[in-house]
């Protein structure tokens, strides 16, 4: 189905110029090529064709016109032609000639002359004549059997399948454009093929230039080509070739889970003792156990760690359940669990949960609801992943359970139960699980041949294992099983593991793995479906079938790494049903159950057909030696087709037609034999493999096998269900996700290679998703109606479709917000469609098994090559064509399973070019039709004279000779091969059969070969012009040349050579080539990069004279060796470097001998400059001599510049020269010196600008302070606006409001005061930064999809960022309320910056001038390609470099003050070693990974710095993770010598040697020389007594005049009304300063403060300045490279000696708890449910006490007296507890010491909630006594009691009530009545009494003062209470008794 446009000419243009014509159908338009020099008549003679899925309406447009084509500009519009056609559709053929029409609609003269064919689907095919086949030949239909023999065989010798479009072209133009567009700007059949679309092809080849400049095409869509040219498919024929060698899954990684239980809540049951139990995999941990109690609070943090393979890591289950008194004796009971796996954690963001609570849920009763709720942390790190904790300060949010429960996003949290029900039907094609041997004596004795293994099939999802039945000796056993899986839904494990396995008493082992992905069978949209699958084929890939009993390969039979060989395929369903708890039938378990299933029809999974595949092998090349010796052949085989070692499991053959898979004798796979099958419609027997051939040398590493101009061919008949319709629409999607992919790229490259425009390459890039995405639409929907589709297909289908209309739309919307501002996020969206494109493409029903081609050498595999089957499906639809259906694809085979990992697996073991097809056996007419043409065939004997009979060897009779010039410029950053830490690289190029050697560079990374490698005589096999447009592709590997042994493997990259055919001029736009950069890669990481270009070019009838000349400089001294032609090598000019020698730090020894006197070498292109040597390394390290220079010529285009090699020696006695490191800097951008504009320069002298640091506004109009708030960290000062006074006037009035009461006094004010607001600060930061960020990505995802472009929309844009900035400002003013000296109001508390990371990443390392170098030595460790290069680092140099064009302006040079010595690194200090005192002050840790056995640690601080060594042993704090250290150390420390801080944390321990828990390092040399001064920071107040008193010994006004004299400045000037300028800028301030004594005294300090805020606003020299600060650092262990084992807060001072001496250090020792008592009357009780019977009478009584406790059950429980026999439920106690306790008001704990058990060394320090729990008991004489209720009470925030009992509801304990909170610790005294609540049966809360009670909180001075009794004793005694004398003897005297209940009645009237 087909709309074919022929444009024919387009007559009566005006004037002469270059035209180009555009045709546009459905959105999709194509251009001709350009015709140059046209005057009236343009005649295009192309053709265009539509594949097109749904008919042509009768309304819809085709759409010419006609440009002026220009180089420079845009293209100018000459007319349109626009048709309806209806006619088309009605005729199906038409002729027209007509004119155009301007762009006002006017018609012009010109005219143009076209042919329009369509082709309608209706089944028929209509008439086709024989050339329009070849006009056309891929639009056929599947309609007509015998439509095969439609070609006369005539043709086939060389099938021409240029379309007419390309032969016109051979005919008409041989301008150089003509030929340079062949094949590529201009659509033919193969437009959707995955090639750039048409006229993008080479866009730098087009006309570099014009292109360039927006010339060419459309400026919207202009579309660059790839920049590196081999990722770009140049053509129709080829496909691209997978870069990265190594299968990245199966290899083992570094992982750490780490989950903090920190309490649960709402337990179920009664006065239970909980206990944690947390399960990772196979392992548990448990906490602590906390009695009675149904909300008990643990705060216990545990770590596993694990090094397995990802996909066995992610499918790991993290179970948490909770365990009801447990003990040494008993298991306990199982309260509820709740269970994840681990990759559900690693996929959310920061791979975290945070503080999260976990639904529990009983597994053994799913009919029960819920069971509580579990708070927790849980995250998992892998190797390098770094997390971001959220800040670790007080919690006092309440907890919102619900709004944060522990689920992933879109998650519902009311999840249900479900049942998984996974059908287990049947499998086919088992390999041999047994050896022969047995079998044979088993045979001998008992006559009896079985299949030789026993399968079941066992499934694991979620933790659970269910098997089915095992099937004894059958390949192709039948189970009809259902294993039923009860699970919540949504289940938050992803994957059901299906694996069968091989039931044998010795070796059970699995036979094949395969997992079913839940995301990819459900969608949890509001149009979404449950979890479906089946009845579908699921194919197992493994090991190789042949049976061993060791089987090296085992585990990718368990999933591990990628099959390499069929195993299996297996039958399966799998369906989901949500159960109704609720109903009484359900069994309550969720044990795993086996049941039968029903069995399904056999055609249920399609209907079989026959499949015909067919390969060549047009080249065999770059074998590994080791296989070289003995003749090789190549097998293919899909399924077990094809395999004629190990595939046949049977010997009998089945009736293929009756559906079995069919297994063919081996004997009759052989090359020539006949046919014995005796089906007559068969023609021909498969023919699996290659014939066996010796290879031949290429070079020492490797072979190739002669297939010159006679190329083998493969070809294999099979049988499937067939289910193409799957493989097609996933086809489809890949597609379109290709070109996304490749467009992206470009893209990328493009920016990254700085080229101009790309954000014009993404817009066309989104055009083609949107159109792509719309054209999915339109095809998928075809058949619907498929009798085997299954309901996953059905559904899928649904949801695909949805997906790709909203992605179009929405990439239409983005294309519109293109901008050049707007590309990079506009990237990351688009990156977002690549992954779910891809997501949605991966079927998760198999059909068809994958191909896999196999190397042979003596019946032994070797190495292989899988191809999956959709990749080569044919079909008529040129978008659901498998990408490299006939086409030559490059293929490296690789080594089986583990062989493939590491070095080894990196060697090629083979290429292969080859060429494979898959179809229908009936549509196999075009099979041949991507080969190369010009060859003849050779089919077997029998086969001679039948069309389409497969031949057996194409013989090719044309071929075209070559030579390829490669030009080896350089590379850079290569890998380090050498135990130097350098490489001798060289670089081997492969093409075709020859491979050349570069000369050996001598240790370096970055070699410059500047070398031209010349290939001669190479032949290609096939026609010219596909030669042109279809070069092979080139190989280049990098080696490190060894003095003795084999070279060492670096690196490998591929490239396409650009092509000359022999009748092309050589000139631009196309030659000479430009160099390119080549990503290099070894195994799977990136390996450095070659700058290269690659041209090949056709010697014609001439010879070689024809060829341009080899000009270029000769080299006399390299003799042989030709550098790169002049045309090509990079224009160089004249550049200086000047270096900044520091200092060397941290040498480590080489050979064991310390480094003593170093020296650095600078090398750059050849040119370089050594150090002064510096003469004792261990008394200076620094150099003598600063700066040095050398000049040197580098490339104009920055982007090729060099790399610069530093390298430092030592030089020993007798002039010999070690090694120690080298660094190579791989961009010298960030050094290059740019003058500054002339222009730029003048505004800075011109008036002043006020800053306006004091608005007095009120807050709403805050716009002037967006300038400050923009980049700076430093607090505004603002005074508060008039109507914050105002409220406050009228809080004072108000009378004392709670908060009031908490005022601060001045002098209870402490450091901590400070840090814990600023850490509050620091989180609502955090907090609205995230809460900006989600609004913006709300914002664009309601711009995506609404699309909308009104005008309402973009106004709501610009408001948005102000109101932002706006709650910015506020959230930064308000804690930085200063005093308002008029009225003494409650005062802000002065705040610091709290850095959640360490400062270096908040001032880019503190390398404003002078940078650090890391010196490496030694190889690069193979075990894992990214191996730490810690452990490389010798070494830092620290120094700096300029780079910079000769010869400067002048107006620098002349500076005032400019001393040539330092040419631009003016202004320096000097190096000498200089006195500091080092202040580091260790606020505490978080999160420390556990040390000691029970999960705890006991750390201390240690600190090194050079020869200092403090260890803190003796203050080790016991048991915590989060320790509280609040201390200061002061070194003395003498800088260079002594530079590198390290503050570490170790566990104490009472035996054998501290361990380290991690430390962190801190380079304190480069903060005291930064110019963001990071010796102290500055406070955001001057004040000079107080907890914020100023610490530096310099005032803020001494180092204002500092910087200013420094950056030669002029100011600062200090004027009246509290002003100062600096330069141009003016700051104002206040001026008062108040001395402890309450004093005023006028002062600069202020305004001076306020302007170094402000630093960074100042002209030329201003930047950021360090604030007062905390930084958090990340303690590491060498150990454990690359993971986090906590988090340490800290901060560094440092004092120069030769200055004033500083004052004491700040005391941050921990707060001390304060002392407290809380006094609890418990007056009475009321309304106490009755629980016990009476004997006599039957009535409900209880005996009633009230038991209460604060810190925990054990320690201080106290129970009142018992109120027995109450017959109401009142009780009368009159009765006091006493709890004292100590708290810490900061963080709302109470902190107490004990021992944590009787073998402890010492007590531990809990930090517990302030929560006093109150309970209700019945007691009982006999039995233990029973519980009735509780109340808990916060005593931070609990609802203020009842004033009667009767207005004392349910709600006061859940915390529903409308009642106001309060807080003991304000209102420290206060009465009412609680409820006691406890469970019913249904788990329903319910009132079970209520309690009078009075809290009463005194501190520990308070309490003695007035002390008070325990119970009703002295001092304070309490009265007895009133109680009814029910005693026990009642029951004598019943009357009396009565006259109580009465009583009872009135005694209140």
């Amino acid at each position: 189905m087909a709309l074919i446009v022929h444009l024919k000419t387009v007559t009566d243009l005006r004037g002469k110029g270059d035209r180009i014509a555009k045709v546009a159908f459905r959105g999709l338009s194509f251009y001709t090529r350009v015709l140059e020099n046209c005057e009236d008549e343009a005649p295009f003679d192309e053709t265009f064709r539509w594949p097109i899925a749904s008919s042509i309406d009768v309304n819809e447009m085709l759409e010419i016109q006609v440009f002026n084509y220009s180089k420079v500009f845009s293209n100018r519009l000459i007319g349109t032609f626009r048709m309806v056609l209806q006619k088309v559709v009605e005729e199906g053929q038409l002729e027209v000639t007509d004119t155009l029409i301007d762009d006002n609609n006017a018609v012009i003269r010109t005219s143009v002359s076209i042919e329009i064919r369509y082709q309608a689907m209706d089944g028929t095919v209509g008439a086709w004549n024989d050339e329009e086949f070849l006009e056309s030949p891929n639009a056929r239909s599947e309609g007509d059997p015998y439509e095969m023999d439609t070609l006369p065989p005539s043709h086939r010798q060389s099938p021409s399948k240029a379309s007419a479009a390309e032969r016109a072209l051979r005919r008409a133009g041989k301008g150089v454009f003509s030929a340079m567009k062949l094949g590529k700007a201009r659509a033919s059949k193969d437009d959707h093929r995955k090639q750039d679309e048409p006229a993008i092809l080479e866009a730098e080849d087009l006309d570099r230039k014009a292109m360039r400049l927006g010339g060419g095409l459309d400026p919207d869509t202009i579309s660059l080509a790839s920049v590196t040219a081999v990722t770009t498919n140049v053509s129709n024929k080829r496909s691209k070739p997978d870069i990265k060698m190594e299968p990245s899954a199966g290899r083992p990684m570094d992982y750490q889970v780490s989950i903090t239980i920190v309490e649960a809540r709402q337990l179920v049951g009664l006065n239970m003792d909980p206990v944690v139990c947390v399960e990772v995999g196979e392992e548990k941990k448990y906490t602590s156990m906390k009695e009675s109690t149904n909300c008990p609070y643990y705060n216990e943090y545990f770590v596993f760690d694990f090094h397995v393979p990802p996909d066995v890591m992610f499918d790991k289950i993290i179970k948490l359940s909770v365990i009801h008194s447990k003990n040494l004796l008993r298991s306990g009971t199982l309260v509820g669990s709740f269970k994840m796996d681990v990759g559900t954690v690693y996929s959310q963001p920061e791979h975290q949960f945070y503080h999260k609570w976990a639904i529990l849920s009983d597994p053994e009763d799913i009919t029960a609801g819920l069971k509580g709720y579990l708070k927790v942390d849980v995250a998992v790190v892998g190797k390098g992943d770094n997390i971001k904790t959220p800040h670790k300060a007080n919690e006092t949010d309440e907890d919102d359970i619900e709004g944060n429960l522990l689920l992933p996003d879109g998650v519902p949290p009311e999840r249900q139960w479900a049942r998984f029900y996974i059908k287990i039907y049947r499998a086919e094609g088992l390999p041999r699980m047994n050896t022969s041997i047995m079998a044979n004596v088993k045979k001998a004795l008992i006559g009896e041949n079985k299949d030789l293994v026993d399968p079941y099939v066992q499934v694991m999802f979620a933790g659970q294992k269910g098997k089915t039945s095992v099937q004894k000796s059958s390949y192709e056993p039948l189970w009809n099983e259902q294993i039923v899986f009860t699970e919540m839904f949504p289940p938050l494990c992803k994957r059901i593991k299906v694996q069968i396995r091989d039931s044998d008493k010795v070796n059970d082992v699995a036979i094949g793995t395969h997992f079913i992905d839940l995301r990819k069978v459900s969608n949890e949209g509001d149009k979404g479906f449950l979890p479906t699958f089946g009845p579908a084929w699921v194919n197992m890939y493994g090991s190789t079938r042949n049976y061993t009993l060791m089987d090296e390969h085992q585990d990718l039979n368990e999933g591990l790494g990628e099959g390499v060989s069929f195993r299996a395929r297996l039958l399966i369903g799998l369906s989901v049903e949500i159960l109704d708890t609720n109903n009484p039938e359900i069994t309550s378990s969720t044990e795993v159950q086996l049941e039968q299933a029903t069995p399904v029809a056999d055609n249920c999974t399609g209907k079989m057909e026959e499949f015909f595949l067919f390969g060549s092998f047009l080249e065999a090349t770059m074998i590994d030696r080791k296989n070289g010796d003995k003749p090789i052949n190549f097998e293919v085989t899909i399924g077990n087709y094809g395999n004629e070692i190990d595939g046949m499991s049977k010997p009998v053959i089945k009736k293929k037609r009756e559906g079995g898979v069919g297994n063919e004798e081996a004997s009759e796979l052989l090359q020539n034999s006949s046919d014995e099958e005796g089906n007559d419609e068969e023609e021909f027997v498969s023919i699996s493999t290659t014939p066996p051939m010796r290879p031949l040398v290429t070079d020492r590493n490797y072979f190739h096998l002669p297939y010159f101009d006679k190329k083998p061919c493969n070809y294999i008949k099979s049988w499937w269900q067939d289910q193409r319709r799957r493989l097609y629409n996933a086809n489809i999607m890949d597609k379109i996700g290709d070109k996304l992919e490749e467009g992206l790229n470009d893209v990328h490259e493009m920016i990254k290679t700085e080229k101009p425009h790309p954000e014009r390459r993404l817009r066309g890039v989104l055009e083609e998703l949107s159109s792509g995405c719309l054209r999915f639409v339109t095809l998928a929907n075809k058949d619907q109606n498929h009798s085997s589709r299954t309901r996953l297909d059905r559904e899928r289908l649904k949801s695909c479709m949805r997906e790709l209309e909203t992605m179009g739309q929405q990439a239409k919307t983005l294309r519109s917000q293109v901008k050049k501002t707007t590309i990079r996020e506009k990237l990351k969206q688009s990156q977002n469609f690549l992954q779910k494109l891809r997501f949605l493409a991966d079927e998760p029903q198999h059909s068809i098994p994958d191909i896999f081609i196999w190397m042979m050498s003596n019946n032994k595999r070797i190495a292989y090559a899988r191809i999956p089957s959709k990749d080569i499906l044919y079909s008529i639809v040129d978008e659901e064509m498998g990408r490299d259906c006939g086409k030559v694809k490059t293929v490296f085979l690789k080594l089986p399973g583990k062989k493939g990992f590491g070095p080894a697996g990196w060697t090629v073991q083979a290429k292969m070019e080859v060429y494979m097809w898959l179809g229908l056996n009936k549509q196999r007419k075009d099979f041949l039709n991507g080969l190369p043409c010009g060859f003849e065939e050779r089919k077997l004997p029998k086969g001679q004279g039948i069309p389409f009979f497969p031949p057996i060897s194409l013989l090719y009779t044309m071929k075209q000779v070559f030579q390829l010039r490669v030009h080896m410029y350089q590379a850079r950053s290569l890998f380090a091969a050498d135990s130097s830490g350098l490489s001798d690289p060289f670089a081997r190029v492969f093409f075709i059969t020859q491979s050349q050697c570069t000369e050996v560079l001598n240790e370096t990374l970055c070699p410059t070969w500047d070398q031209l490698l010349v290939f001669d005589n190479v032949e290609l096999y096939g026609e010219v012009h596909e030669m042109r447009d279809d070069p092979p592709i080139i190989v280049i590997e990098i080696y490190d040349q060894d003095t003795v042994g084999k070279a060492d493997f670096m690196g490998r990259t591929f490239a396409k050579p650009v092509v000359k055919m022999s009748d092309e001029e050589y000139c631009p736009p196309r030659f000479p080539p430009q160099l390119e950069y080549y990503q290099i890669y070894r195994g799977n990481s990136t390996a450095g990069d070659l700058l290269a270009a690659f041209e090949l070019l056709q010697i014609g009838p001439a010879g070689k004279s024809d060829l341009p000349p080899i000009d270029g400089p000769t080299d006399i001294e390299r003799g042989p060796i030709l550098p790169v032609p002049l045309g090509i090598r990079p224009v160089l000019s004249k550049y200086r470097v000047e270096i900044l020698f520091w200092g060397l730090r941290d040498l480590k020894r080489v050979n064991l001998a310390q480094v003593d006197r170093p020296r650095v070498d600078i090398e750059c292109a050849g040119k370089g400059v050594q150090s002064s040597l510096i003469q004792n390394y261990k008394k200076n390290p620094n150099f003598s001599t600063l700066v040095k220079w050398f000049e040197v010529d580098l490339p104009e285009n920055e982007l090729l510049h060099p790399p610069l090699n530093i390298r430092v020696v030592d030089c020993r006695a007798f002039g010999r020269y070690t090694l120690v490191g080298s660094h190579a800097v791989n961009s010298l951008r960030k050094f290059i010196y740019r003058p500054p504009d002339k222009k730029a320069q003048h505004w800075s002298k011109t008036g002043e600008i006020v800053v306006n640091v004091e608005p007095e506004v009120p807050i709403k109009k805050m716009e002037t302070m967006v300038k400050l708030e923009a980049n700076s960290d430093a607090v505004v000062k603002v005074e508060p606006s008039e109507e914050e006074k105002e409220k406050k006037k009228k809080k004072k009035k108000g009378g004392a409001d709670e908060i009031e009461d908490d005022e601060p006094d001045e002098s209870m004010l402490d450091w901590w005061s400070k840090y814990f607001a600023s850490i509050e600060t620091m989180k609502e930061q955090l907090r609205q930064q995230e809460a900006a960020a989600a609004e913006a990505e709300e914002k664009e995802e309601m711009d995506l999809t609404e699309g909308s472009k009104g005008q309402g929309k973009a106004k709501e844009k610009i408001k948005a960022p102000k109101e932002d900035k706006k709650k910015k400002q506020q959230q930064q003013q308000q804690p930085q309320q200063p005093e308002v000296p008029e009225k003494k109001n409650k005062q802000k508390i002065d705040e610091m910056k709290v850095f959640p990371k360490e400062l270096e990443t908040e001032f880019d390392n503190f390398e404003d001038w002078l940078h650090t170098f890391n010196l490496l030595r030694g190889k690069i460790g193979d075990d894992d390609d990214n191996a730490a290069d810690e452990e490389r680092i010798v070494g830092r140099f620290k120094g700096s470099m300029c780079v910079y064009k000769v010869p400067l302006p002048d107006d620098i040079t002349k500076e005032a003050g400019y001393d040539p010595n330092f040419g631009m690194f003016q202004g320096i200090p000097s190096n000498d070693p200089i006195n500091v005192l080092v202040r580091v002050y260790v606020v505490r840790a978080t999160d420390l990974h556990p040390a000691d056995i029970n999960g705890k640690a006991d750390p201390y601080v240690v600190i090194k710095l050079g020869k200092t060594d403090i260890k803190d042993k003796e203050n080790y704090i016991s048991k915590q993770l989060n320790p509280v250290f609040g201390k200061s150390f002061d070194i003395e420390a003498t800088f260079p010598m002594e530079s590198m801080l390290t503050v570490a944390i170790y566990d104490w321990d009472l035996v054998g040697s501290d361990d380290l828990i991690g430390e962190t390092k801190i380079d304190l040399e480069n903060r005291y020389y930064s110019k963001h001064r990071a010796t102290c920071g500055i406070s955001s107040t001057y004040s000079i007594h107080g907890y914020n008193i100023w610490r530096d010994p310099q005032k803020p006004t001494q180092i204002l005049s500092k910087l200013c004299k420094e950056g030669k400045l002029d100011g600062p000037h200090y004027g009246p009304g509290g002003r100062v300028k600096v330069v141009n800028r003016v700051f104002t301030g206040p001026t008062e300063l108040e001395d402890e004594n309450g004093q005023k005294k006028q002062t600069d300090e202020h305004l001076a403060l306020t302007v170094l805020h402000h630093w960074e606003e100042i002209p030329r020299v201003g930047c950021k300045i360090v604030p007062e600060h905390v930084e958090t650092r990340p303690l590491l262990n060498p150990d454990k490279p690359g993971i986090e084992q906590g988090r340490l807060e800290l901060w560094v001072d440092m004092f120069p000696m030769d200055m004033p001496a500083p004052g004491p250090a700040i005391d941050i020792s921990p707060r001390k708890p304060k002392k407290y008592e809380l006094r609890v009357i418990v007056w009475n009780t009321d309304e106490v449910i009755l629980e016990d019977d009476d004997y006599f009478t039957g009535e409900k009584s209880s005996d009633i006490f009230v038991r209460g406790w604060l810190k925990g059950q054990q320690e201080d429980k106290q129970d009142t007296d018992v109120h027995y026999h109450s017959l109401t439920g009142e009780g009368n106690f009159n009765w006091r507890y006493i709890f004292p306790f100590d708290y810490l008001a900061a963080e709302e704990k109470i902190v107490i010491s004990k021992k944590e058990s009787m073998f402890s060394w010492d007590e531990t320090e809990y930090k517990i909630p302030a929560r006093l729990t109150l309970q209700v008991w019945d007691a009982d004489h006999f039995s233990a006594d029973d519980f009735l209720g509780a109340i808990e009470l916060d005593l931070n925030r609990f609802p203020r009691g009842a004033k009667t009992a009767k207005q004392c509801s349910m709600e006061l304990g859940t915390g529903e009530a409308e009642v106001p909170m309060i807080s003991i610790f304000k209102q420290k005294r206060v009465k009412g009545w609680w409820p006691f609540l406890a469970r019913d049966e249904n788990d329903e809360m319910e009132i079970t009494g209520k309690v009078e009670a009075e809290l009463h909180l005194l501190t520990a001075e308070e309490a003695e003062k007035s002390p008070a009794g325990l119970a009703r004793n002295e001092p304070d005694p309490l009265e007895k209470p009133n109680r009814p004398d029910t005693s026990f003897i009642w029951f004598l005297n019943p009357l009396k008794s009565i006259r109580y209940f009465i009583w009872h009645t009135y005694r209140y009237c």
